[in-house]
Protein backbone atom coordinates (compact mmCIF):
# COMPACT_ATOMS: atom_id res chain seq x y z
CA UNK A 1 0.00 0.00 0.00
CA UNK A 2 2.70 2.66 0.65
CA UNK A 3 4.52 2.01 -2.31
CA UNK A 4 1.07 2.52 -3.95
CA UNK A 5 0.54 5.66 -2.52
CA UNK A 6 4.51 6.83 -3.55
CA UNK A 7 4.03 5.98 -6.52
CA UNK A 8 0.59 7.63 -7.44
CA UNK A 9 2.69 10.88 -5.55
CA UNK A 10 5.23 10.77 -8.01
CA UNK A 11 2.95 10.56 -10.65
CA UNK A 12 0.81 13.90 -9.91
CA UNK A 13 4.36 15.42 -8.88
CA UNK A 14 5.76 14.63 -12.95
CA UNK A 15 2.48 15.61 -14.41
CA UNK A 16 1.98 19.36 -12.68
CA UNK A 17 4.58 20.82 -14.65
CA UNK A 18 2.51 19.79 -17.75
CA UNK A 19 -0.88 20.20 -16.43
CA UNK A 20 -3.81 22.46 -16.03
CA UNK A 21 -4.42 23.57 -12.61
CA UNK A 22 -8.09 23.57 -11.04
CA UNK A 23 -8.84 24.57 -7.89
CA UNK A 24 -12.06 24.65 -5.51
CA UNK A 25 -13.90 24.44 -2.41
CA UNK A 26 -16.26 21.53 -1.25
CA UNK A 27 -18.20 21.09 1.75
CA UNK A 28 -20.97 18.04 1.67
CA UNK A 29 -22.36 15.01 4.01
CA UNK A 30 -21.14 11.46 4.38
CA UNK A 31 -22.70 8.66 5.45
CA UNK A 32 -20.02 6.12 7.93
CA UNK A 33 -20.32 2.63 9.03
CA UNK A 34 -18.20 -0.13 10.23
CA UNK A 35 -17.03 -3.80 9.45
CA UNK A 36 -16.07 -5.45 12.46
CA UNK A 37 -14.15 -8.89 12.42
CA UNK A 38 -15.49 -10.19 15.27
CA UNK A 39 -18.49 -8.57 15.44
CA UNK A 40 -20.73 -6.26 13.08
CA UNK A 41 -21.86 -2.88 11.88
CA UNK A 42 -24.99 -1.39 13.05
CA UNK A 43 -26.75 0.89 9.96
CA UNK A 44 -25.19 4.22 9.30
CA UNK A 45 -24.03 7.51 10.75
CA UNK A 46 -23.52 11.43 9.25
CA UNK A 47 -20.45 12.69 8.74
CA UNK A 48 -19.29 15.86 7.07
CA UNK A 49 -16.52 16.60 4.58
CA UNK A 50 -14.86 20.59 3.70
CA UNK A 51 -11.87 21.45 2.79
CA UNK A 52 -9.75 22.03 -1.16
CA UNK A 53 -10.16 19.74 -4.23
CA UNK A 54 -8.22 19.95 -7.17
CA UNK A 55 -7.67 18.88 -10.73
CA UNK A 56 -4.71 18.45 -12.56
CA UNK A 57 -5.63 18.20 -15.93
CA UNK A 58 -2.54 16.29 -18.14
CA UNK A 59 -4.98 15.72 -21.48
CA UNK A 60 -8.61 16.94 -22.52
CA UNK A 61 -10.42 14.49 -20.55
CA UNK A 62 -8.52 13.09 -17.95
CA UNK A 63 -7.01 14.43 -14.79
CA UNK A 64 -5.21 13.75 -11.80
CA UNK A 65 -7.93 14.52 -8.82
CA UNK A 66 -6.34 15.68 -5.19
CA UNK A 67 -7.50 17.98 -2.45
CA UNK A 68 -7.16 18.62 1.68
CA UNK A 69 -10.16 18.11 3.46
CA UNK A 70 -11.34 17.46 7.11
CA UNK A 71 -13.10 14.20 7.13
CA UNK A 72 -15.09 13.32 10.06
CA UNK A 73 -16.11 9.53 9.52
CA UNK A 74 -18.72 8.12 11.80
CA UNK A 75 -19.66 4.33 12.73
CA UNK A 76 -21.65 1.91 15.40
CA UNK A 77 -22.07 -1.81 15.75
CA UNK A 78 -21.52 -4.59 18.27
CA UNK A 79 -17.76 -5.60 18.98
CA UNK A 80 -16.99 -8.74 20.95
CA UNK A 81 -14.81 -8.51 24.03
CA UNK A 82 -13.99 -4.93 22.92
CA UNK A 83 -11.04 -3.82 24.69
CA UNK A 84 -10.23 -2.01 27.33
CA UNK A 85 -13.15 -2.28 28.24
CA UNK A 86 -13.25 -6.16 28.42
CA UNK A 87 -11.59 -7.72 31.25
CA UNK A 88 -9.68 -10.63 30.97
CA UNK A 89 -10.88 -13.86 32.58
CA UNK A 90 -14.30 -12.95 31.75
CA UNK A 91 -16.86 -14.82 29.53
CA UNK A 92 -17.39 -13.58 26.00
CA UNK A 93 -19.13 -10.59 25.89
CA UNK A 94 -20.58 -8.23 23.32
CA UNK A 95 -20.27 -4.10 23.12
CA UNK A 96 -22.06 -1.71 21.58
CA UNK A 97 -19.50 0.83 20.03
CA UNK A 98 -20.07 3.88 18.56
CA UNK A 99 -16.46 5.76 16.48
CA UNK A 100 -16.47 9.97 15.90
CA UNK A 101 -13.28 9.56 13.92
CA UNK A 102 -11.89 12.93 12.13
CA UNK A 103 -9.17 12.49 9.79
CA UNK A 104 -7.17 15.05 7.17
CA UNK A 105 -7.21 13.26 4.18
CA UNK A 106 -5.67 13.38 0.98
CA UNK A 107 -7.20 11.92 -1.82
CA UNK A 108 -4.98 10.68 -4.90
CA UNK A 109 -7.24 9.44 -8.07
CA UNK A 110 -7.66 9.60 -11.75
CA UNK A 111 -10.53 11.39 -13.00
CA UNK A 112 -11.80 10.41 -16.49
CA UNK A 113 -14.48 12.93 -18.20
CA UNK A 114 -16.51 12.85 -20.99
CA UNK A 115 -16.59 15.97 -23.73
CA UNK A 116 -18.90 18.80 -22.75
CA UNK A 117 -22.51 18.80 -24.08
CA UNK A 118 -24.51 21.81 -23.28
CA UNK A 119 -22.45 22.51 -20.55
CA UNK A 120 -22.27 19.23 -18.68
CA UNK A 121 -19.46 16.45 -18.10
CA UNK A 122 -19.67 13.39 -16.92
CA UNK A 123 -16.75 12.06 -14.61
CA UNK A 124 -15.67 8.39 -13.44
CA UNK A 125 -12.85 8.42 -10.55
CA UNK A 126 -10.73 5.82 -8.86
CA UNK A 127 -8.03 5.66 -6.82
CA UNK A 128 -6.95 6.13 -2.87
CA UNK A 129 -6.98 8.48 0.29
CA UNK A 130 -4.22 8.48 2.76
CA UNK A 131 -5.71 10.22 6.15
CA UNK A 132 -4.07 11.28 9.18
CA UNK A 133 -6.30 11.20 12.17
CA UNK A 134 -6.84 14.60 14.49
CA UNK A 135 -9.57 13.41 16.28
CA UNK A 136 -10.99 10.40 17.87
CA UNK A 137 -14.11 9.98 20.24
CA UNK A 138 -15.83 6.83 20.74
CA UNK A 139 -19.07 5.89 22.87
CA UNK A 140 -19.49 2.35 24.79
CA UNK A 141 -22.21 0.35 26.00
CA UNK A 142 -22.16 -3.18 27.65
CA UNK A 143 -24.30 -6.08 26.63
CA UNK A 144 -26.23 -4.65 29.52
CA UNK A 145 -26.77 -1.43 28.00
CA UNK A 146 -24.06 0.39 30.56
CA UNK A 147 -22.35 3.17 29.28
CA UNK A 148 -18.97 2.79 29.87
CA UNK A 149 -17.54 5.62 27.67
CA UNK A 150 -19.92 8.61 26.56
CA UNK A 151 -17.74 10.40 23.91
CA UNK A 152 -14.62 10.19 25.06
CA UNK A 153 -11.00 10.62 23.79
CA UNK A 154 -9.99 7.89 22.04
CA UNK A 155 -6.61 8.46 20.59
CA UNK A 156 -4.96 5.91 22.70
CA UNK A 157 -7.58 3.37 21.36
CA UNK A 158 -7.20 4.11 17.53
CA UNK A 159 -4.68 4.21 15.36
CA UNK A 160 -3.15 7.70 13.81
CA UNK A 161 -3.05 7.07 9.91
CA UNK A 162 -5.81 5.45 7.96
CA UNK A 163 -6.04 4.64 3.95
CA UNK A 164 -8.62 3.96 2.03
CA UNK A 165 -9.57 3.45 -1.70
CA UNK A 166 -12.27 5.49 -3.26
CA UNK A 167 -14.54 4.91 -6.43
CA UNK A 168 -16.80 7.58 -7.82
CA UNK A 169 -19.03 9.69 -9.74
CA UNK A 170 -20.83 12.52 -10.61
CA UNK A 171 -21.00 15.62 -13.18
CA UNK A 172 -19.76 19.18 -14.01
CA UNK A 173 -22.01 22.00 -14.77
CA UNK A 174 -20.04 24.69 -16.20
CA UNK A 175 -21.72 28.23 -14.77
CA UNK A 176 -19.56 30.56 -16.55
CA UNK A 177 -15.97 31.09 -17.90
CA UNK A 178 -13.75 28.50 -15.77
CA UNK A 179 -16.12 28.32 -12.82
CA UNK A 180 -18.19 24.86 -12.68
CA UNK A 181 -20.31 23.66 -10.32
CA UNK A 182 -19.34 19.97 -8.92
CA UNK A 183 -21.49 16.67 -8.04
CA UNK A 184 -21.39 13.42 -6.92
CA UNK A 185 -21.33 10.17 -5.20
CA UNK A 186 -18.17 8.90 -3.79
CA UNK A 187 -17.30 5.22 -2.01
CA UNK A 188 -14.44 5.42 0.04
CA UNK A 189 -13.56 1.65 1.31
CA UNK A 190 -11.36 2.00 4.52
CA UNK A 191 -8.26 -0.75 3.90
CA UNK A 192 -6.46 -0.28 6.84
CA UNK A 193 -7.48 -0.74 10.72
CA UNK A 194 -8.82 1.67 12.68
CA UNK A 195 -8.51 0.16 16.28
CA UNK A 196 -5.65 -1.10 18.15
CA UNK A 197 -5.73 -3.55 21.13
CA UNK A 198 -6.16 -6.68 18.86
CA UNK A 199 -9.61 -5.51 17.60
CA UNK A 200 -10.28 -5.07 13.66
CA UNK A 201 -12.66 -2.52 12.89
CA UNK A 202 -12.47 -0.35 9.58
CA UNK A 203 -14.15 2.26 8.79
CA UNK A 204 -16.26 3.29 5.65
CA UNK A 205 -18.27 6.20 3.81
CA UNK A 206 -20.61 7.13 1.34
CA UNK A 207 -20.10 10.94 0.33
CA UNK A 208 -22.26 13.24 -1.34
CA UNK A 209 -20.06 14.98 -3.07
CA UNK A 210 -20.68 19.28 -4.02
CA UNK A 211 -18.43 22.03 -4.49
CA UNK A 212 -17.38 24.46 -6.77
CA UNK A 213 -14.24 25.21 -8.88
CA UNK A 214 -13.10 28.24 -9.67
Amino acid sequence: MKRIILAMFLMVATTQVFAQVRLGLTAHPNFGFLKIENGKGSGVSTGFSYGLMSDFEFAENYSFATGLTVTTINGKGTALNYQPYHGIAATNAEYDVKFKMQYLEVPLSVKLKTDEQNDIRWYGQFGLTADIRIGARQDVKSNNNTALADDVKAADFTKFLRAGMIIGGGMEYRMSGKTSLMGGLTYNNGLTNIAKDGASIRNHYVGLNIGVFF
